[in-house]
């Protein structure tokens, strides 16, 4: 960009912009020192001050923009006769001076739309749209957008669709640092209609690589936390997302829009007390997932309230008391008639039965006598375990996957012989000794809801927890069992929910939203949207995938790529045995094409040992993606964990045992290809899969 005649005055005002900042930090840090300064007074002063320091730690923290720009734009409005013209600056929060006068207007408030939203064809009251290209607090350059008559503005598709293409182009050629940065600054008017749309119901972001749809949910959630701080500060917000390498990978984001407060967790965060690390077959894994499952499980906490074999009889005093079998089958119904919740139904049931026994006493007694004298007896206590047993998740499915009998009570209805013995594995004496698998979360979900939390004292930690909102990224690949778990923690129905159909690999890969949608809150109409601008891949690697996606999902249309890569993707085939030593070569030749920049080799899962073992022969330094994230300039990356990273440049390793190895092959490849934001190499010694192979 070449030197604005307005740098000087713009920086000036930037300046002027932090120095109030820090001012409002400095008078925040002082409210904070009063409140500390006294810690007598009664309860409910003790508590007051908790709470307004926990308010005042909550500003601190939006205050601490770290590197990130604090203003990155400005609008001048075009003045009606004899109005004086208006300008605002726009910026990732808002700023005023000392005289309560703002100075930076946040991005999320709706003067600030048309900076998003603004086109030749409908300016929305604007002159003018000034970009501005920073370094921290420096301002690099300006790029100015004029409306009115005489101006074009911002129009057309592809490129001529962008706002500030100079900024955006020199945003994305950044280089990537391991964890995915904002957009504040570069939001495009695709982008912000969703960002800013109606927090009721379901919305769906369909979005092809590079579109940007899991930085445009993240600000979309920044943005309802602003627009109703109120409600969703007390309900919560949560991001669900497929892997801890990608949640490491997001988690800068909403901290630097000033939104610390968001719990961002993988679906197994939200079942506690067992442990994972199980393995499975794919047809286990799939049963596992299927909607049928719910029934199974249903089923087999229903078949653990059981009314007695034979009449209990036990020792009182010098005479007995019974329970009979059709007693105990009567006080079984009215349990399931009363409680939706097996474990809360437990006190009912004791106290039903000690009523029972004191009623066929041969002297008068009482239930609480009878009660307070043989409650502890192994007679009674094996009674109630076995009418009604108190039960937890991990207890529920221990038993059931442990036992063929059990297993064929609860699923023979629902699930084939194959089905439902793919379920079996042998019982863990030791609860301490089980390993959970990832598709047992879905199931424990399923029955901690059914069971409930194992008394009162337990429930504030067992109970699960529901959301004012949810974003769950990489949705395409959740299985019925799993939205259903989503769904469950859902308080109003409100979520942000996005992927893309072409990149689905779960086992229950959809052809259509629909088939997602179908086990989602529906209290208000899903709304399906798309991001169809491609911002971080250069044309030609998208090209190469385009071949792969006319074929894996032919219905989904690829993404318009509007920027151009230096270079296209090269292919390199290798004998077998150089294939180590040709992977450490192309990483370095990336390097030294890129210099600092951020490197993958994506793999398959059964190639990873060969490729660390010839990084480490050559000397080239690198991490796993499963222990450092992207923190490392070179990562080796399985392909299963690659989706929603991006890198600046990919040495991709045997494409076609990708689609040998994973479940859904070519949307795997087309996954792996797409991860590039400026150099793609390929590098096999198999034959490339058919569409890989240049027909030219």
């Amino acid at each position: 960009m070449t030197q604005h005649p307005d740098l000087a005055q713009e920086q000036a005002y930037v300046d002027h912009a932090y120095e109030c900042l820090e001012r409002t930090r400095e008078d925040a840090w002082k409210l904070r020192d009063l409140t500390e300064s006294g810690t007598g007074g009664t309860f409910q002063a003790r508590y007051e001050r908790n709470a307004f320091d926990e308010v005042l730690l909550q500003r601190l923290t939006q205050l601490d923009l770290g590197q990130a720009a604090l203003v990155f734009g400005r609008i001048d409005r075009a003045p009606n006769d004899g109005e004086v013209p208006e300008s605002f600056h726009i910026g990732r929060l808002a700023v005023a001076d000392e005289n309560r006068d703002p100075i930076v207007i946040d991005w999320r408030a709706p003067v600030a739309e048309p900076f998003y939203r603004a086109t030749g064809r409908d300016a929305m009251g604007l002159a003018r749209r000034r970009h501005f290209s920073t370094e921290g607090r420096r301002v690099l350059a300006l790029e100015d957008e004029l409306f009115g008559e005489g101006h074009i503005g911002v129009t057309g598709e592809g490129a001529e669709s962008l706002s500030g293409y100079s900024t955006l182009l020199a945003a994305l050629e950044t280089r990537r640092t391991g964890q995915l940065g904002d957009i504040v600054g570069t939001i495009q008017a695709q982008q912000d209609e969703i960002i800013r749309s109606s927090q009721a119901g379901v919305l769906v972001v369909q979005g092809g690589p590079g579109t940007g749809k899991t930085v445009v949910a993240l600000h979309r959630a920044a943005y309802l936390l602003y627009t109703y701080r109120f409600p969703l500060e007390d309900q919560g917000v949560l991001v669900i997302g497929p892997n801890r390498v990608f949640l490491r990978y997001i988690d800068r984001v909403l901290p630097s829009l000033g939104e610390a407060g968001v719990d961002l967790v993988m679906l197994a965060d939200l079942v506690g007390d067992v442990a994972f690390g199980a393995t499975e077959s794919r047809l286990t894994a799939r049963v596992k997932g299927d909607a049928r499952m719910a029934q199974v499980v249903a089923k087999a906490v229903r078949d653990r309230e059981r009314p007695l074999r034979e009449d209990l009889v036990v020792p009182f005093g010098v005479t007995t008391v019974r329970l009979s079998v059709e007693a105990s089958d009567r006080i079984v119904k009215a349990a399931r008639r009363r409680y939706h919740r097996h474990n809360a139904a437990r006190r009912f049931v004791e106290t039903e039965v000690f009523e029972a026994l004191a009623a066929s006493s041969r002297i008068e007694t009482t239930a609480e006598v009878v009660r307070d004298r043989i409650r502890h007896s192994d007679e009674v206590r094996a009674a109630l375990e076995r009418m009604w047993p108190v039960l937890t998740p991990a207890d529920l499915l221990r038993d059931l996957f442990g036992s063929k009998a059990l297993l064929r009570l609860a699923a023979a209805r629902w699930l084939s012989e194959e089905e439902w013995l793919a379920l079996r594995r042998e019982r863990q004496h030791e609860k301490a000794d089980v390993r959970w698998s990832d598709s047992d979360v879905a199931l424990l979900d399923e029955a901690s809801a059914l069971l409930g939390p194992r008394s009162s004292r337990a429930s504030a930690s067992e109970e699960i927890r529901t959301y004012g909102h949810i974003v769950v990224d990489e949705v395409q690949d959740l299985t019925p069992m799993e939205l259903r778990m989503v769904a469950r923690r859902s308080l109003n129905g409100s979520m942000t929910i996005v992927g893309d159909i072409a990149q689905a690999t779960g086992p229950f890969a959809p052809n259509d939203w629909s088939e997602v949608l179908a086990h989602l809150p529906d209290r208000r109409p899903a709304r399906v949207t798309e991001l169809t601008v491609g911002y971080r891949i250069p044309s030609q690697i998208m090209a190469m995938a385009n071949r792969i996606l006319r074929i894996a999902a032919p219905q989904i249309r690829p993404p318009v790529a509007v920027r151009e890569g230096d270079a296209p993707p090269s292919v390199e085939r290798v004998e077998p045995a150089a294939l180590g030593p040709a992977v450490a070569s192309a990483v370095r030749s990336l390097h030294d094409e890129l210099g600092d920049a951020g490197i993958a080799v994506i793999s398959p899962a059964s190639l990873v040992g060969v490729i660390t073992a010839a990084l480490d022969e050559a000397g080239v330094e690198h991490a796993l993606a499963t222990r450092r994230g992207l923190e490392a300039d070179v990562t080796v990356v399985p392909v299963s964990l690659a989706k929603g990273l991006e890198l600046d440049g990919v040495v991709l390793v045997e494409p076609a045992r990708i689609v040998a190895e994973e479940r859904q092959g070519l949307r795997a490849l087309y996954v792996a290809l797409t991860r590039s934001t400026k150099r793609l190499s390929i590098v096999h010694a198999d034959a490339l899969p058919e569409a890989l192979v240049d027909q030219s």
